[in-house]
C-alpha cells in the first residue's frame, strides 16, 4: 500500500491521474499519509473519508481536494493540527465532494480578546432568555439579547472562509451601519456549489447599558438585507437570506412585510404616494391620448385591476408601472435606445432614484401570456451570480411587458472587440473575460434549477460592467433544459432556435436539439473571436477555421492585444478549437472550460489582470518584464506563423486541429 501511494503523489505532482488508479478506497488516506510537496488532488476520483490523523504537513499552505469522491465529516481536529495554524494562510478546497460538514473552525477568529467572557459571572447573564456575553464587546462582560440571521453566499471567490472572517464582518457591519462587535459569525458550512452558508449573530450596540434592539433597528436591519440592499463584493459574491430569527425579548416583535421590490415606508406613506402615482399617471395618460399614444391611456387602471391575479412571490425584483419606465428612459426615445433583438428593443433608463437600468421592452410580436411572464420573473429573480447581469424588475400592464435590468457601462464584449476599441483589450484582460463568461454559463448549466440552456452566446451577449468584469445575459425561461433522465442522458430542447448564424451548433441542423455542449460550442466561437478580434463569418466564410486548417492561427491574432504567453495561448486556442468539435461528445463539459482557463489564468501575474486602461498591454518592452519568467513571451506585432498547438494539459486532451465548415 505504501508503494501504491508513494508513486501515487510522484505521479499526481506532475500531471492528472487516470480515471483506473483511483478506484481504490485507501487512496484518499493513503496520498494524505505520504502527503509531502505537491498541493493539487483535485479532478482524481479520489474516495474514502479524510483520516483523523491528518497532521505531519508543515509545509503545506494550499492543498486542492475539489471534485473528488471524498465523503464523510472533516474531522473535528483537522484544524487544530499547529502546523495549520501558522501565520501564513492555508486554503483548503473542498468543493464538489460529498463531505457532509466543512465547517471546519468557526466563529470570531480576531484573536484573544482582553474582553473575553470566561471570567464573567453567568449568573450575571440570563441565557434561558436568550441573553449572552457580547464577544470582544467595548465593555467587560456586556451581556445583550442577539437575534440570528441565516444567509448564503451564492458564488464567493474564495475557497477558505477563515482568513476572510473579520474582513466580511467589516464589510456587512459598514453596510449595515453597525460596530464591528456587533457582528459575530457563529459558524459556517460549505454546500454544494460552492456555496457558503452563514449562521450570524447580531447584538445590539452598547450605547447606556443598552442590552436590546429597539423594534425600528431590527425592522432596519431585516430590509436592507432582506432586499439586497447590501452591494454585491467581488470576494463573497451574491447572497441570498435563508432565515431572520427571533428569539427571547423578540419573540413577539411583529415586523412589517416588505414591499415588492422595495422597504416598506408604513401605512401612511404607501398611502400618500399611492395617491400621487394614480393622479400623475392618470394625468400622463390623458396627455399621451392626446399626442401619440391612444392604446396606453388605460395602463394604470389595467395594472390596478390584474397586478393580484398572479402574483409576484419575490422580494428580490421589483414591480414597475409603466409610467415609472416611460419617465425614466425619456418616452422611450430612440436617443436613449442601446440595442435591439428579437424579443425588442433596449433602452437605457434613469429611475427616480438615480439608479442607471437597462430597460428591455417587447415587442407585440414577442408579447407572453401573463402566467408564463411571472413565472420567468420569479426564475429570474432566483439567479445571483456576478458573472450573470441581474434582474432589477419587471412591467407587466395589460399590453406591455418589459424587464429591468442592471446597466453595463462598458456595453457588450462585441462592442469591446471592435475598431474603436480593440487597442485597450490586452491578452489578460481577455482572459478573465474568457473565464467569467464560462462561469457565468457554468451557474446556469449546474446550479439553476431547472437547469438553463443559453441557446444564444455571442459577443453581444456578453456585457462589461464599470470594473470590465464579464456578465452574460439574454437568458430566460424559452431556454428551461429538461432535467437529465434517470440514467443520467443530458437534457436538451428543441423548440425553435434562436440562436445567431456563426454561433449556432452545427449537431442542431441534424439532430434540432440544443444541449449544454451547444452553449460548449457558441462559447468555443467567442474564444475564438477573443483570439483573433475576428467576426465568426466574413464575406460567407469562416475565416477563422480557415486559418486555423491551414496551420496560419498566430498570422490571425489580434494585434492589438499586446504581449503575451506563448504557452499559454497554445492552450487557450486548444481549448477554444476543443469546444467547437464537430461531435458534442468529444467537447468538453463547461465544468472542465472553467477549470482549464483557472488554471490558464493562474498563470498570469495578477498585475496584468487590471482592466483596460489600468495596465500596459501595449506589447513594449514593460509588458514583457511584467509577464511570468518561466514562460517566454511573443508580441502580437511581431509573431511568427507557426501550426503548433499543444493540448496535452487539457482536462481531456485536445484535438489540435479542426475541419472548416
Amino acid at each position: 500500500m505504501a508503494k501504491i501511494a508513494h508513486d501515487f503523489i510522484e505521479f499526481i505532482c506532475t500531471g492528472v491521474l487516470g480515471i483506473a488508479a483511483c478506484k481504490e478506497p485507501f487512496l484518499i488516506s493513503a496520498v494524505l499519509k505520504h502527503f509531502a510537496i505537491c498541493s493539487d488532488l483535485s479532478y482524481n476520483l479520489l474516495n474514502g473519508s479524510i483520516p483523523s490523523n491528518f497532521s505531519g504537513l508543515p509545509r503545506l499552505q494550499r492543498l486542492s481536494l475539489e471534485n473528488n469522491l471524498l465523503t464523510g465529516d472533516v474531522p473535528s481536529d483537522f484544524w487544530q493540527n499547529e502546523n495549520l495554524t501558522a501565520t501564513a494562510r492555508l486554503i483548503i478546497d473542498f468543493r464538489n465532494n460529498s463531505l457532509l460538514n466543512i465547517s471546519g473552525r468557526t466563529g470570531d477568529e480576531t484573536g484573544s480578546s482582553s474582553n473575553s467572557s470566561d471570567s464573567c459571572k453567568p449568573q450575571s447573564c440570563p441565557t434561558d432568555d436568550n441573553f449572552e456575553f457580547v464577544p470582544d464587546s467595548p465593555v467587560d462582560c456586556f451581556c445583550a439579547a442577539p437575534f440570528e440571521v441565516g444567509l448564503r453566499l451564492r458564488s464567493p471567490t474564495i475557497s477558505d472562509f477563515r482568513p476572510y472572517i473579520v474582513p466580511y464582518k467589516e464589510f456587512i457591519t459598514f453596510n449595515l451601519g453597525l460596530d464591528l462587535y456587533q457582528l459575530y459569525v457563529k459558524s459556517f458550512i460549505w454546500q454544494e456549489g460552492p456555496r457558503l452558508r452563514l449562521f450570524l449573530k447580531f447584538f445590539p450596540q452598547y450605547i447606556n447599558n443598552t442590552n436590546k434592539f429597539n423594534n425600528s433597528e431590527i425592522q432596519r436591519i431585516r430590509d436592507i438585507i432582506a432586499t439586497f440592499a447590501i452591494p454585491s463584493n467581488d470576494t463573497f459574491g451574491p447572497y441570498e437570506l435563508i432565515d431572520f430569527t427571533l428569539l427571547g425579548p423578540y419573540s413577539n416583535i411583529d415586523l412589517q412585510p416588505l414591499e415588492s421590490g422595495g422597504i416598506s415606508k408604513g401605512a401612511l406613506t404607501g398611502i400618500i404616494l399611492g395617491t400621487i402615482s394614480f393622479v400623475v399617471a392618470i394625468s400622463l395618460a390623458i396627455t399621451v391620448f392626446v399626442y401619440k399614444r391612444q392604446t396606453k391611456s388605460g395602463h394604470e387602471v389595467s395594472k390596478k385591476q390584474s397586478s393580484g391575479k398572479v402574483p409576484i412571490r419575490t422580494e428580490s425584483v421589483k414591480e414597475f408601472s409603466f409610467v415609472e419606465l416611460e419617465a425614466a428612459t425619456d418616452g422611450f426615445k430612440d436617443n436613449v435606445r442601446i440595442g435591439q433583438g428579437g424579443y425588442g428593443k433596449v433602452y437605457k433608463g434613469i429611475l427616480a432614484n438615480g439608479t442607471v437600468v437597462a430597460v428591455k421592452r417587447a415587442q407585440q410580436g414577442s408579447l407572453q401570456g401573463q402566467t408564463e411572464f411571472i413565472t420567468e420573473i420569479q426564475l429570474l429573480s432566483r439567479l445571483h451570480h456576478r458573472n450573470l447581469v441581474s434582474l432589477i424588475g419587471y412591467c407587466s400592464e395589460q399590453d406591455e411587458q418589459m424587464l429591468v435590468y442592471e446597466f453595463m457601462p462598458n456595453g457588450s464584449l462585441h462592442d469591446l472587440l471592435s475598431d474603436r476599441y480593440r487597442h485597450t483589450l490586452s491578452f489578460p484582460m481577455r482572459m478573465r473575460i474568457a473565464l467569467g463568461s464560462a462561469k457565468g454559463i457554468l451557474y446556469l448549466h449546474n446550479e439553476a434549477y431547472p437547469p438553463i440552456i443559453h441557446r444564444d452566446i455571442k459577443a453581444n451577449n456578453i456585457l462589461l460592467d464599470f470594473k470590465f468584469a464579464p456578465k452574460v445575459s439574454d437568458f430566460g425561461i424559452s431556454r428551461l433544459a429538461p432535467l437529465p433522465d434517470a440514467e443520467g442522458t443530458s437534457a436538451h430542447v428543441s423548440t425553435l432556435v434562436k440562436g445567431t448564424p456563426g454561433y449556432l451548433d452545427p449537431e442542431y441542423f441534424l439532430t434540432h436539439k440544443l444541449t449544454d455542449k451547444s452553449d460548449v460550442y457558441s462559447l468555443g466561437i467567442v474564444f475564438l473571436e477573443l483570439l483573433t478580434g475576428m467576426l465568426p463569418i466574413s464575406h460567407g466564410r469562416n475565416i477563422v477555421f480557415g486559418a486555423c486548417q491551414s496551420g496560419l492561427m498566430f498570422s490571425i491574432i489580434d494585434q492589438s492585444m499586446g504581449a503575451y504567453s506563448s504557452e499559454i495561448i497554445k492552450k487557450f486556442m486548444a481549448l477554444a478549437l476543443k469546444c467547437c468539435l464537430d461531435d458534442p461528445k468529444e467537447r468538453p463539459t463547461m465544468l472542465e472550460v472553467v477549470r482549464e482557463l483557472e488554471n490558464l489564468c493562474s498563470q498570469l501575474p495578477e498585475t496584468e489582470m487590471s482592466a483596460p486602461g489600468t495596465g500596459t498591454g501595449t506589447g513594449s518592452e514593460s509588458d514583457a518584464s511584467n509577464a511570468s519568467p518561466s514562460l517566454p513571451l511573443y508580441s502580437g506585432r511581431n509573431s511568427q506563423p507557426t501550426n503548433e498547438i499543444y493540448g496535452s494539459e487539457l482536462v481531456s486532451g485536445v484535438i489540435p486541429t479542426i475541419r472548416p465548415r
